[in-house]
């Protein structure tokens, strides 16, 4: 009964932080991603996305948290945030793919893979640019935070509480999600969103300067290389995110500190990947309607 009732706790409280709901980077996350993307788009690129924007948005990077705030209104699109894979720290398509009735192309590979094929052909009868745009966008940012290709046993560590700083139970998902993102905000940009992307955009073109070329190069023909980008968080969930971490595990510097680098360079990788997917939509597909 006693090993239940611990099962329960843990259970309760994984509810109470937010498991198994997956919200990449939350609103300040994926903000960052959007806006970086921004600053490397094409004149032509940049023209198409602003033709497509909701009346309610003034850029890219103010529709980027859309997918998980409209999540309920489309229930179907829950499993296209993530890319579970069985721990053994690497992402395989027709493996893990799917979603938890084992519907293939359904995670955030397909994801990115269909909604860059509806911008490609937005002419298509049902396709709406502009919600391909968001989910996209969207999805980019996602498939950038390793806990989103983390283990299904733990749904990405939502079931994994921890104590943050131990002065907040929550679970390391999360973690990922938020936590890092403020405290680094706090300690090192004046609780200023916009310093920190600047300084992640300064080291884009200065520190990350000589990959930054890699990170956006794809010579697939389905305009994305989402598989590449899946694999690269599925081994940083292993390398980083879930090290020496268990349940009940205190994180404080030395996880913080291991984690911040990661968090900042896979923003500007999404941020940077992002642009070079709709530079070339946009530059090989006829202009899109908006609708």
């Amino acid at each position: 009964m006693g090993s239940l009732l611990r099962l329960l706790l843990v259970l309760l409280v994984a509810v109470a932080a937010g498991a198994p709901a997956a919200h990449a980077w939350r609103k300040e996350g994926h903000y960052m991603v959007c806006k970086i993307a921004q600053s490397f788009l094409t004149s032509e690129a940049s023209a198409a996305v602003t033709s497509l924007l909701p009346s309610w948005a003034g850029e890219l990077a103010e529709t980027c948290s859309w997918a998980d705030d409209e999540r309920r209104r489309y229930p179907w699109s829950g499993s296209l945030h993530f890319a579970d894979t069985p721990g053994d720290c690497q992402f395989f398509y027709d493996r893990d793919c799917h979603n938890m009735k084992g519907e293939k192309d359904m995670c955030v590979v397909g994801g990115i893979n269909n909604y860059t094929t509806a911008l490609m052909n937005s002419s298509a009868p049902l396709v709406d640019p502009t919600i391909s745009l968001m989910f996209l966008a969207h999805f980019v940012g996602d498939i950038h935070q390793p806990l989103h290709c983390g283990n299904t046993a733990d749904f990405g560590g939502n079931t994994i509480i921890v104590h943050w700083y131990n002065t907040t139970t929550t679970n390391l998902h999360r973690v990922w999600d938020l936590d890092i993102i403020e405290k680094a905000m706090k300690d090192f940009y004046n609780d200023d969103l916009s310093i920190m992307t600047q300084v992640i955009m300064q080291n884009i073109t200065e520190a990350w300067a000589d990959e930054e070329r890699e990170w956006e190069a794809c010579s697939t023909r389905t305009k994305t290389c989402a598989d590449k980008y899946a694999m690269e968080s599925a081994q940083l969930s292993c390398d980083v995110a879930y090290a020496g971490v268990e349940q009940g595990s205190i994180l404080g510097d030395d996880y913080f500190f291991s984690a911040l680098p990661v968090v900042r360079k896979r923003i500007a990788q999404g941020g940077v990947r992002l642009a070079a997917i709709l530079n070339r939509i946009f530059s090989e597909s006829s202009e899109p309607q908006s609708s």
